[in-house]
């Protein structure tokens, strides 16, 4: 893309903002140069990466990063065999660090596969070559005693020859007779060996070299004879010592060395992702967004916001153009937006080609353009003796020299400047010539013939930039398929214009001019309304969504009480079937114990049985929650008869008498296999024979036997449900159900076992076939669950 083009939108100022948050030089200038991709798929890679690393820095924070600059150029001398300076290698030691600093915040938090994962391996730490420099080198010039054995040991000896020769130049100073030929009682260093300031009228009075003379010439400074041999051991030793840290430099480079081209392709990356940070931040700083990228030249900005107004105050606005209009022609009152609109799509489909993420909404969309040609503001030049008009043609021919198919083109009050009737059809002719040469076109006028242009040729829509003018101020708001009004009477009249005068004006508009001022009105009108209504819409949508999700959630909420809670009533009646099996196996047990206790008499077993059977039947009360009904009231029999159906009150059972009562008023009576005795008083008639005193639930009626007419009363403590068991599984729970029918009294019995294949219904078949306590079975009928039951009546 044209730079020239590009300033005009201020992308520089854009790339400004970003580079501002650069780290290193060199990703600076990566950063300011680099150019806009040229293909959907380019530039799709290119926000995805910016993306992650925006993710990434809102998971994991910054990352410690420092400058560093021409590392490149230092890693290639080492590989030359060049020997490095300590500044340099602090250099390679500090790009190692980032390298390490960088990985570890990419491991901070856990990710899926990220676009910039290459960036990131293909940065390779170093961390004991890092430590090692760093641990060696205290700074630029200055190198460790512990950088080696052998530079310790030299520095040892030269401290210790220095304390030496310090000791005898003391002694010297401090000494009565050479203190008079002495300037200073001082020791300093002149050339690298110590001296002491003599007075120069006393030279030959103190034997040794000299080394410096003072300004004035009054003092000399001499090396005493007594330590030239030190001092000469010690300047021996400082070669020892320059030679050893040579030494660890060329050591240190050739490690560097050794490192190519590994290092150079992680220091390209680094400085990727410090560009990759910049734009990263940018984009947290203006709340910016991934948008989606055609691949066709259309875009479509939701809600846009241009990057560089105050957030404070910016209006976001809605442009889309491409696919079936690729012209807009934006009108509406000087200082309404319509500048700010064309600057907002050029500068965030720039921003997009080059890899910033954009302010407007995530459903916005982009696409790539091959060059956006810019004619925005006053080009006129003195110096190029241009007026304002010659400089928009002057743009507009360069324009029209490379648009295509690819561009788009944003031109602000196009034929402005000159005669408005000539103005207004020299803009016409540009735009039908741009569309011409199939390039996307938006344009801002104040000319009535543009309009009317836009409402009448297929592919060109309207736009207008809202205005109060009850305030003066525009709205910034933009509305698509509507022409907008200069609003110049009503601007002029709120300025204090005199109404005699914009009255006189009105007088001077034609017919024609009238006539479509009176329709844009209108238009106005009806846009207020339906902007009202569409409001509205989004009012009641919002309402109704938020409705559902409140009702949904409740719902949601609702179904999952309501299963546990039915788990939890399953899980309950399954553990009370549990304990009534318990239950009555245990009374089958003790009654038996009974009938084989000879030494109690009939009525103390009935007794003892009743005992038991009350003890048992609280028990197992106690451990639920349902409420029991109160026991019920019964009217006794008076007398009774042998093979009489009666009812043991207590017991609520069913049972037959087989003697009549004795002199205690005891009555023998047959429940189901037990014999037992109970009192007279403690018989009644059975429920079908007996009097309802009130009016009580009648459970559900089962139709009747296909092998007799009579009805039996179908109650759940009558049913076993055996679909899903195997075979000898379904056989066992068979048996203990129909044990325990015979210990209540019960005669008939409903095994459910499902229809299926039938192997489950056979081998039940066959089973009863041969037990001893059933008298017959039957498939069952309608109303019973048909072939899916088996209907059992007991002896």
């Amino acid at each position: 893309m044209d730079e020239k083009y590009l300033e005009a939108l201020e992308f520089d100022k854009i790339r400004a903002r970003a580079a501002d948050g650069i780290v290193c030089p060199e990703a600076r200038g990566m950063l300011l140069g680099q150019p806009a991709w040229e293909t959907p798929d380019e530039v799709r890679a290119a926000l995805e990466q910016t993306d992650a690393m925006t993710t990434l820095l809102i998971k994991n924070g910054s990352p410690r990063f420092s400058s560093v600059e021409n590392v490149r150029g230092i890693v290639q001398r080492a590989e030359k065999g060049g020997v490095l300076s300590m500044a340099e290698l602090l250099t390679v030691a500090d790009t190692l660090r980032n390298f390490r600093e960088l990985v570890k915040w990419y491991g901070l938090t856990e990710h899926d596969v990220l676009p910039v994962d290459d960036l990131f391996y293909a940065m390779t730490p170093q961390p004991t070559l890092e430590k090692t420099i760093k641990d060696s080198i205290l700074s630029e010039n200055e190198m460790a005693d512990t950088a080696s054995d052998t530079l310790y040991d030299i520095r040892r000896k030269i401290h210790a020859a220095e304390n030496s020769i310090r000791d005898k130049l003391d002694a010297i100073t401090k000494s009565q007779s050479a203190s008079r030929y002495l300037q200073d009682a001082v020791v300093s260093l002149r050339n690298g060996r110590f001296v002491v300031p003599v007075k120069a009228e006393h030279r030959g009075e103190v034997g040794g070299v000299i080394h410096d003379v003072s300004s004035s010439g009054s003092t000399l400074f001499v090396e005493p004879t007594a330590v030239v041999e030190a001092n000469a051991k010690i300047l021996q030793l400082r070669n020892l010592e320059q030679a050893e840290i040579e030494r660890i430099l060329a050591a240190f480079s050739a490690q560097t060395a050794a490192l190519e081209p590994m290092f150079t392709f992680g220091y390209r990356a680094m400085l990727e992702l410090d560009v990759l940070l910049a734009k990263a931040r940018l984009a947290l700083d203006q709340k910016a967004m991934k948008p989606q990228v055609n691949d066709d030249h259309a875009f479509s900005l939701v809600r846009a916001r241009h990057p560089l107004i105050d957030p404070a105050v910016v209006v976001p606005v809605d442009i889309a153009l491409g696919g079936a209009c690729d012209t807009m022609v934006i009108t509406g009152p000087n200082t309404g937006g319509k500048t700010v609109t064309l600057k907002t799509a050029g500068l965030l489909c720039a921003m997009a080609q080059h890899g910033y993420l954009i302010p407007a909404h995530e459903s916005s969309s982009v696409c790539v353009f091959g060059e956006i040609l810019v004619d925005i503001g006053d080009e006129q030049s003195i110096e190029q003796s241009l007026s304002t008009f010659s400089g928009h043609i002057k743009n507009i021919t360069g324009i029209l020299k490379l648009a295509g198919p690819q561009t788009l083109v944003l031109m602000d009050e196009l034929g402005a400047g000159t005669d408005p009737a000539e103005g207004a059809a020299l803009a016409v002719s540009v735009i039908e010539a741009l569309r011409g040469l199939g390039a996307k076109i938006m344009a801002t006028t104040h000319y009535s013939e543009l309009k009317i242009f836009a409402l009448d040729t297929p592919g060109v829509q309207n736009a207008s930039c809202e205005f109060n003018v009850e305030t003066l101020r525009p709205t910034y708001r933009l509305s698509v398929g509507v022409p907008g009004k200069s609003n110049a009477f009503l601007i002029s009249q709120k300025l204090g214009l005199a109404p005699e005068i914009i009255e006189n004006a009105r007088a001077h508009l034609s017919n024609e001019d009238q006539q479509f001022d009176n329709i844009l009105n209108q238009l106005e009108d009806l846009k207020v309304e339906l902007k009202a209504q569409q409001d509205e819409v989004e009012r009641l949508k919002h309402t109704a969504s938020h409705a559902l999700e409140q009702a949904e959630e409740k719902r949601a909420a609702l179904i999952r009480q309501g299963e546990e809670e039915l788990a939890a009533a399953r899980e309950k009646a399954h553990g009370m079937v549990q304990d009534v099996q318990n239950t009555a196996y245990g009374l089958m047990d003790e009654l038996r114990k009974l009938e084989k206790d000879k030494q109690l008499s009939a009525s103390q077993r009935a007794a003892r049985a009743r005992e038991i059977a009350k003890k048992e039947t609280e028990k197992l009360f106690g451990k639920t929650d349902v409420v029991h009904a109160p026991q019920r009231t019964f009217k006794p029999l008076d007398s009774v008869k042998l093979g009489q159906e009666v009812l043991i009150a207590e017991l609520d059972k069913p049972g037959i008498v087989t003697a009549l009562p004795d002199r205690d008023g005891m009555v023998e009576v047959r429940a189901g296999i037990i014999k037992t005795k109970v009192p007279l008083n403690g018989l009644c008639a059975p429920h079908k024979q007996q009097p309802a005193p009130q009016k009580k639930y009648q459970p559900r009626r089962a139709p009747a036997s296909a092998s007799s007419g009579d009805k039996v009363t179908r109650t759940p403590s009558m049913e076993i449900n055996l679909i899903g068991m195997t075979v000898e599984e379904a056989l066992h729970e068979a048996d203990k159900f129909i044990d325990n029918g015979v210990m209540n009294g019960q005669t008939t019995l409903y095994l459910i076992h499902g229809k299926g294949t039938g192997a489950l219904r056979k081998g039940i078949h066959e089973h009863l076939r041969r037990h001893k306590n059933v008298r017959s079975f039957r498939l069952g009928v309608y109303g019973e669950g048909e072939a899916g039951v088996t209907v059992v009546e007991l002896k």
